[in-house]
């Protein structure tokens, strides 16, 4: 039963962890819930993994606190943490059996072997590997070393369990496959996960919450709708998800919408909850999901406030969807990605074709140039 509410379950406080006269994390403060599903996101030398290390004690902070259930753990050994850290390498004892592998850490704390045993098999069976107890490592596909390594973490009932990459040796299929399943553990279990990943997509998948990281920094923190809908910065927008950016100017406003123009004959309609001054430089950017695009010819007239015309640079189906690069002139290119809900009209666009282009003013954001 955790000391404190749900909101500082894990409390860091203005960490900083320098190596020499580098400092890998700066000053990072951030509260982590009790049973949620918390990403760390970044790319490399972000300082995610760092973070992760002397959360789960294998570095000490250079400064700060951090806080697990009420107790200040900075200082004190991994093994003597209420915490499990799963590794991407899994680090499974190749000589030892699956029930043998999943066991090691139990038999280590003399638990008694009746005990041993029980939740062993319990885990075994919440991970799906009873029919394969008696096999080695060398003998299971890499999706159950996975597993394996899981159910060594958490048969051990750590209250927070740490997961640096831990899909990052799978292929696409199998990694869906396992993320679905480490949730549903997850939420059975009722666990603390951090998740340490370079993979946007894996983090939208699966956290509550997600961290986004930069230099040592902790840049945002929100939900994964909130952090791809509503980005506080250009560089969040670009790092989460693909993005469509241009430069233009303030012109003026129209019905509280700001009025930004990309080139002579090109202007934009924004809603935006800031206020932008009349000649501001700016970056407008807008996903590719959210544009529509129509044929020339299509009797269809959008309805939303920016519609442009441009040529048709390249089209490729993707299965799902089809991307397509809409030459606009003057330089500018957009991105359109559509969802291949049903055979229609678009099915005969082509490289050549001149399209229109379509999006609400809602859809689009506005960033400092």
């Amino acid at each position: 039963m955790s000391n404190g509410n749900q909101s500082d379950f894990i409390r860091i406080e203005n960490i900083v962890k320098k190596f020499g006269t580098v400092t890998a994390v700066q000053s990072i403060s951030l509260n982590i819930h009790q049973g949620e599903v918390f990403c760390l996101l970044g790319g490399s030398g972000s300082g995610k993994s760092t973070l992760l290390r002397m959360l789960a004690g294998f570095d000490q902070p250079t400064e700060g606190r951090i806080i697990l259930d009420g107790e200040e753990i900075a200082g004190r050994p991994p093994e003597k943490l209420p915490v499990n850290m799963m590794f991407q390498s899994y680090a499974l004892f190749p000589h030892m059996s699956v029930e043998k592998n999943v066991a090691y850490g139990l038999r280590r704390d003399g638990v008694a072997k009746a005990e041993v045993k029980q939740r062993v098999d319990e885990i075994l069976d919440m991970v799906k590997l009873t029919p394969f107890a008696k096999r080695r490592p060398h003998q299971l596909s890499g999706g159950q070393r996975q597993r394996v390594a899981l159910a060594r973490c958490i048969v051990k009932r750590p209250k927070v369990l740490m997961l640096d990459e831990p899909l990052g040796a799978l292929d696409k299929k199998l990694r869906e496959e396992t993320q679905q399943e480490l949730l549903k553990i997850q939420r059975e279990l009722g666990l603390t996960f951090i998740v340490v990943t370079h993979d946007q997509e894996e983090a939208m998948t699966m956290a509550d919450r997600i961290g986004i990281m930069d230099m040592g920094k902790l840049v945002q923190v929100g939900p994964p709708r909130e952090l791809y809908e509503n980005p506080n910065s250009l560089f969040i927008a670009d790092f989460v998800g693909s993005l469509n950016k241009f430069d233009g100017t303030v012109v003026g406003q129209d019905d509280g919408r700001t009025v930004v123009r990309l080139s002579e004959d090109l202007v934009l309609k924004i809603e935006t909850p800031f206020e932008h001054n009349k000649g501001e430089d700016v970056m407008l950017t807008t996903r590719p999901e959210k544009l529509e695009i129509f044929p020339e010819t299509s009797s269809a007239q959008p309805s939303t406030q920016n519609v442009v015309t441009g040529r048709v640079s390249f089209v490729g189906y993707m299965g799902e969807q089809t991307n397509y690069s809409v030459d606009l002139g003057h330089g500018i290119e957009v991105r359109v990605a559509e969802q291949n809900h049903h055979m229609s009209t678009k099915i005969s666009i082509a490289a050549g074709d001149t399209v229109r282009v379509a999006w609400p003013a809602r859809a689009s954001h506005l960033f400092a140039a």
